[in-house]
């Protein structure tokens, strides 16, 4: 475990659902190469914070990663949703862009 994730983890102790360090978290876990602990901590962000707008595109990415584009194309679906609710125009465009890239509906929910 690297000196900055046993950092995060002792702060994930002091506040157990709070949004910012566990996105941190999952994206620590993520340079280091371990998906599927990252991909726990995004879920976990999502669960927790699903108005934490940041973890959509980034929890896209790595379902695209682990070659699960239904899942990726889902969640920037959802990110969309979220990012408009609050009014957050920069994030719609990137997760649009990014959803776009996969296909549109017609690929993913038929």
């Amino acid at each position: 475990m690297s000196k900055r994730l046993k950092q995060l983890m002792g702060f994930l102790e002091s506040s157990p659902n709070e949004p910012f360090i566990l996105f941190a978290i999952a994206k620590e876990y993520e340079g280091l190469g371990d998906k599927p602990e990252a991909l726990k901590y995004y879920l976990m962000l999502q669960k927790t914070s699903p108005d934490y707008v940041g973890t959509y595109y980034h929890l896209g990415k790595l379902y695209e990663q682990l070659q699960d584009d239904k899942k990726a194309f889902l969640t920037y679906k959802k990110g969309i949703e979220v990012a408009k609710i609050a009014g957050d125009k920069h994030s719609i465009a990137e997760l649009h862009s990014a959803k776009i890239e996969l296909g549109d509906d017609d690929d993913f929910l038929n």
